[in-house]
C-alpha cells in the first residue's frame, strides 16, 4: 500500500508543480511546452496531448525491449498528470497565487521531488522516464543524459507548434532533469522506501 501512496502524492505534486510552471507565465516544462503548443493549435487538452505521448513512449520502450508488452500504469500517470493540471489550471483560473519567479522555483522543487517520488514508488513511472531507464540499461550511460534528451526533443516540437518557453524552461531542463537522481538518493536517506529500479 505504501507504494501507491507514494505514487499518488508524486502524480499530485507534479501536476501542481506543472500548473505552477504554466501559471507563472515565464516558460514550463518541455512536456507542457508540447501540450500548450498542441492546445493552441488543434485545442486538445493538456490530459489529451500527455495520454498520446504516453502511448508513444510506451511503443517506443517496447521496441527497445525486445516487443515485449508495455506496462499499462505509464499511461496511467500521463492521464492522471495531465488532467490534473487541467483541473488545477480551471480551479487557479491560470492566476498567479504568488510572485511568478517564485511559482516557477515552486515548480522546479515540486517536480523534481515528485518526479523522483513516481520513480521510487516502482508503479506509473512516467512513460518518457521508463524510456530513459531502458536506455540506461542498454548503454551504461546516465539517465539524466537520455532524460535531457528526451526533455529537448519535448521543447522544440512545442515550440514550433507555439508553445510557451522562456526561463522556467531553462530552469527545468538543467535543474529537474538533473536532480530527481540526487533526490532519490537524499529521500532513501531519510527513509522513504525505494520500489523503484534507480537509486
Amino acid at each position: 500500500m505504501c507504494k501507491y501512496l507514494i505514487y499518488l502524492l508524486g502524480c499530485i505534486l507534479f501536476s501542481f508543480g506543472a500548473t505552477l510552471f504554466i501559471t507563472s507565465n515565464l516558460g514550463t516544462d518541455p512536456l507542457d511546452v508540447l501540450a500548450i503548443g498542441m492546445k493552441n493549435t488543434f485545442g486538445w487538452l493538456i490530459g489529451t496531448t500527455q495520454s498520446v505521448f504516453a502511448i508513444l513512449c510506451l511503443l517506443i520502450w517496447s521496441a527497445l525491449n525486445r516487443f515485449k508488452f508495455p506496462p499499462l500504469s505509464p499511461f496511467l500517470t500521463f492521464f492522471i498528470c495531465g488532467y490534473l493540471i487541467d483541473l488545477f489550471l480551471y480551479l487557479l483560473d491560470h492566476k498567479h497565487i504568488v510572485q511568478p519567479f517564485i511559482e516557477m522555483l515552486l515548480g522546479v522543487v515540486l517536480c523534481t521531488q515528485a518526479s523522483a517520488l513516481i520513480i521510487m514508488s516502482g508503479f506509473g513511472i512516467r512513460a518518457m522516464d521508463l524510456v530513459a531507464i531502458s536506455l540506461t540499461k542498454l548503454t551504461s550511460k546516465p539517465f539524466w543524459l537520455y532524460k535531457g534528451l528526451l526533455e529537448l526533443l519535448l521543447l522544440t516540437t512545442g515550440y514550433l507548434l507555439g508553445g510557451i518557453v522562456g526561463i522556467g524552461t531553462i530552469f527545468f531542463l538543467i535543474f529537474v532533469g538533473w536532480l530527481i537522481q540526487p533526490c532519490i538518493r537524499l529521500n532513501v536517506k531519510l527513509g522513504v522506501p525505494n520500489y523503484g529500479p534507480v537509486s
